[in-house]
């Protein structure tokens, strides 16, 4: 199954789920269902937004940096054509 990454707007999180294509989860409470992660202080109904990755790797610490992730073994395409490093 594919994976997803969804943010939290309210806590500023960002989980990355696994679920069908066909799936969309729209509130905190299905996200962290799905992830097996207890609601924590945020309310079930919170709305959650799925971030468009485009294959990339995102992680909460980079969201907002202005820096693109790299490659974690810096040398992932032949003659760097990614892009990533």
């Amino acid at each position: 199954m594919p994976t997803y990454d969804y943010r939290c707007e309210n806590n500023k999180r960002v989980i990355e789920v696994s679920h069908r294509m066909s799936d969309t989860l729209t509130n905190w409470g299905e996200l962290c269902a799905c992830a097996g992660l207890e609601l924590g202080d945020t309310p079930a109904d919170t709305p959650v937004q799925r971030l468009a990755t485009g294959g990339n790797v995102i992680s909460s610490h980079r969201l907002g940096s202005g820096t693109a992730p790299s490659c974690a073994s810096g040398s992932c395409c032949a003659g760097g054509m990614c892009g990533l490093n």
